[in-house]
């Protein structure tokens, strides 16, 4: 009879770590490199909303996202709002620079000003763990360049969309968030 119940207590504690371990990831807690070859806690942008969009150099959408994410940026950045930028070559090998060249091409193309991080995969075995957490806790994968994940305060998972859904389209989403963040702040005060 022992063993029978110690075996339960084990199994419920094992239950009980493992929703308490689930609930405490989320978006902010993960760890990347940034596209100058540095470790950077995601945590920095908790409090604020995130944009995560995995980008490509060479893409048909690459002009019209990149321009509208600067647009984002530069309208609700960097204190309320960052888009966070992940360089991925997996889908059409549409982005084969190395880190620094890509760097150097969207900073001086598209005057980019947000965080850029290394270039990782997106999906499949060799999916990098932040995407891996995307896809899981939103249910929708990439299957193309400029998927868009959106993240709130608290590093939840908010919504996702393809590239044929435009930045444009999601802006007002954004706003609204970005607003709730600051009318919060002079409740506050």
């Amino acid at each position: 009879m022992l063993p029978a119940a110690l075996s339960l207590t084990s199994v419920t504690l094992l239950l009980l770590f493992n929703l308490a371990e689930s609930k405490q990831k989320d978006f902010y807690t993960f760890k990347v490199v940034n596209s100058r070859g540095k470790l950077v806690s995601l945590e920095k942008y908790r409090g604020s909303v995130s944009l995560v969009v995995n980008v490509a150099s060479e893409c048909g959408f690459t002009d019209e996202h990149y321009r509208d994410m600067q647009e984002l940026q530069r309208d609700f950045g960097p204190y309320h709002f960052n888009v966070l930028a992940f360089p991925c070559n997996q889908f059409g090998q549409q982005e084969p620079g190395s880190d620094k060249e890509i760097d150097s091409f969207v900073r001086r193309v598209y005057g980019v000003s947000f965080p850029l991080f290394s270039k990782i995969a997106v999906v499949g075995t060799g999916a990098n763990n932040v995407y891996k957490h995307l896809v899981e806790v939103s249910g929708k994968e990439p299957d193309w360049n400029f998927w868009k994940y959106l993240i709130d305060v608290d590093g939840k998972v908010v919504d996702a969309w393809g590239p044929r859904v435009s930045v444009k389209e999601i802006r007002p989403k954004i706003a609204d968030m970005v607003r709730q963040i600051i009318l919060k702040k002079k409740e506050e005060l």
